[in-house]
């Protein structure tokens, strides 16, 4: 694994819906091929050279000594922490890139600030004996394990996310199911209820459509079936929801 220094680690987030963000690793290992947007952004502005280079990723390893000094002179602005924006908090391969943000997750709650998490690795059980009010959560696009070896091909097998993540909300802890990118019928044919079912213990479950890829414009009407998708989704969380 490379090693590099930074002088700073917390951010705020440009997204809309996150308050801060912090990436204690440049580049990720599981070279998802959709391409994923933090690479593109990566190699646009001269982080990496190139895909070989972001598969190679490269651990902060000052992240906690920076995380701390920061956390003390901001927590009281900070509400709450996105782990990762650009890269992988639990990395398929890299448990030392998984304990500096285990680690980083405790220090950060001991300031009172709980954490979210989206992970295409294995979220480990420890994070159950956390802050309650973190959420952890995996990114999920199939069930079909030859989709994963073509598109993310360096991630963590789709069974065994969907196992971690059970394990911790039968800990009671806060999950969340991301499907992003959902891929089009030109990329893969499937159906969306048996996904929706094997993530049905999950507090919240969102769909987001391919994006920075040419291959889903070759499907006629991507709006209307991201729509038809959307409208699927709604019907299964408002029936779940009258289940309760």
């Amino acid at each position: 694994m490379n090693y590099i220094l930074r002088k700073s680690i917390l951010y705020k987030s440009g997204v809309p819906s996150l308050d801060y963000a912090m990436n204690p690793v440049q580049g990720c290992a599981h070279g998802c091929r959709y391409p994923c947007y933090a690479y593109l952004m990566a190699l646009r502005f001269g982080r990496v050279k190139s895909y070989a280079d972001w598969i190679k990723p490269a651990l902060v390893t000052n992240t906690l000594e920076v995380l701390a000094r920061e956390l003390d002179k901001s927590h009281k602005k900070i509400r709450h922490v996105q782990l990762c924006l650009t890269t992988d908090p639990f990395m398929v391969g890299y448990p030392e890139v998984g304990k500096t943000c285990l680690e980083s997750i405790r220090l950060i709650n001991a300031y009172d600030i709980p954490c979210s998490v989206l992970t295409k690795g294995i979220l480990p059980i420890e994070l159950a004996d956390l802050d309650p009010r973190n959420t952890y959560g995996i990114s999920l696009s199939t069930l079909d394990e030859e989709f994963r070896k073509r598109w993310e091909p360096f991630s963590a097998p789709y069974a065994a996310r969907i196992n971690a993540l059970k394990a911790l909300h039968e800990r009671g802890m806060q999950t969340w199911v991301h499907m992003e990118p959902y891929p089009t019928p030109n990329i893969i044919v499937q159906e969306l209820e048996p996904i929706l079912e094997a993530v049905n213990f999950a507090e919240r479950i969102d769909l987001m459509r391919w994006n920075y890829s040419a291959k889903s414009g070759h499907f006629p009407d991507p709006d209307s079936f991201y729509q038809a998708a959307q409208e699927q989704l709604q019907s299964f969380l408002d029936k779940r929801k009258r289940s309760v």
